[in-house]
């Protein structure tokens, strides 16, 4: 990976990581594009910790109250049933789903699951629920509303964009949408749930790589693309939190499943490969298609 290819995934993630359009699945696509076959998931989880530091900076006020009236409630100086103490519980809650799932299902996570395959099939899959539930969900409830139970479930939403192509945002909103929650309160939770797993597993992964570096993408140019993706999702958080309060999410959904379609085209065509790299001979081209 060079530094222009670097700039590009950077763009690339800070664009897709907050619509509901998987970050992961584009990663996975522009690289195998760009020739360079998987960036990894490390790359993945790396440069999503630029795009949760522009979480953070746009929610920073939601944050800091958050986290302060909980701590406060532990010592009862304020009471235990106030909604932000709540919140930063029900945070807490719905991160145990993906630390634990992300941890059983480590390795799949990192090789099987990042088949293009699976990429395709979880981009129109999840893209359609999105529809159904952007379409039947009532989009009556505040954030104040939710509940233990809501929470969990948002959690378990969450963990479903371990595999690429499901979309992180995509999951929550959509289960948000189903439990009754208006558009831009379930997209709120959605980017406040995200902090702590995203920035956990992004470090994670950081430290997996300085530790014993997988071989795949240099450091160097993970770090690139991370502050790149910071820049760019700023921009993006605030276009997308305005634009779901007046319209519907059906552009994501069309443009997911046709997505989704493209790349079966792609594969079975021959142009890519599930697993990794471009497909540039015969013996290539008849391996996907063996693949079919």
């Amino acid at each position: 990976m060079n530094i222009l290819e670097a700039i590009i995934l950077g763009i690339i993630q800070g664009l897709t990581e907050f619509l509901p359009i998987s970050s992961s699945a584009h990663l996975r696509i522009a690289s195998e594009l760009l020739g360079i076959g998987d960036a990894g998931a490390a790359f993945t989880a790396i440069t999503q910790i630029g795009t949760e530091a522009a979480v953070i900076v746009f929610f920073w006020r939601d944050i800091v109250r958050i986290i302060g009236r909980w701590f406060r409630s532990l010592t009862g100086s304020v009471p235990r049933r106030d909604p932000d103490a709540l919140m930063g519980w029900w945070i807490i809650l719905g991160t145990l789903p993906i630390v634990v799932l992300g941890l059983l299902f480590e390795d799949q996570i990192e090789t099987t699951l990042r088949s293009l395959w699976f990429v395709a099939a979880m981009l129109i899959i999840f893209g359609l629920l999105l529809g159904v539930a952007d379409r039947i969900g009532r989009k009556q409830l505040p954030l104040e509303r939710l509940t233990w139970k809501h929470g969990l479930a948002y959690g378990f939403a969450q963990a479903l964009a371990l595999v690429p192509g499901v979309s992180r945002s995509g999951g929550t909103i959509t289960a948000g949408l189903l439990m009754g929650y208006r558009r831009e309160a379930a997209a709120r939770y959605s980017f406040l749930l995200a902090i702590p797993a995203v920035l956990g597993s992004g470090f994670y992964q950081l430290f997996k790589e300085v530790r014993e570096p997988s071989g795949g993408a240099p450091m160097s140019m993970t770090i690139v693309a991370s502050v790149i993706a910071f820049v760019v999702a700023i921009f993006v958080i605030k276009f997308f939190m305005g634009y779901i309060s007046k319209r519907s999410f059906l552009p994501f959904v069309v443009y997911r499943v046709l997505l989704g379609v493209a790349i079966i085209i792609l594969l079975s065509a021959g142009v890519l490969t599930p697993e990794g790299g471009t497909a540039t001979n015969a013996a290539a081209v008849a391996a996907v298609g063996g693949g079919l």
